[in-house]
């Protein structure tokens, strides 16, 4: 199963990204998503991490799948 995690500001060596779909740095309270690149693994089986769940529930990722899966079953 593929986990979608943001990547950690400030930490080094923490992991082999296979796509890097983001960021999120709390000490200056920055997200950058790639929505497009997000959905595409949504799509696709991938689970967020529970952090990573709920900035994507903030910001509305989720109801972008729900509206892209619409226009395709139609």
């Amino acid at each position: 199963m593929v986990k979608l995690r943001l990547k950690r500001c400030g930490k080094k060596q923490q992991g082999r990204a296979l796509w890097k779909v983001g960021f999120y740095d709390s000490i200056k309270n920055q997200t950058y998503l790639s929505v497009p690149a997000i959905l595409y693994f949504l799509e696709r089986g991938a689970q967020p991490t529970g952090t990573v769940h709920g900035i994507l529930k903030k910001a509305g990722v989720f109801m972008e799948l729900c509206l892209n899966q619409q226009i395709i079953f139609n």
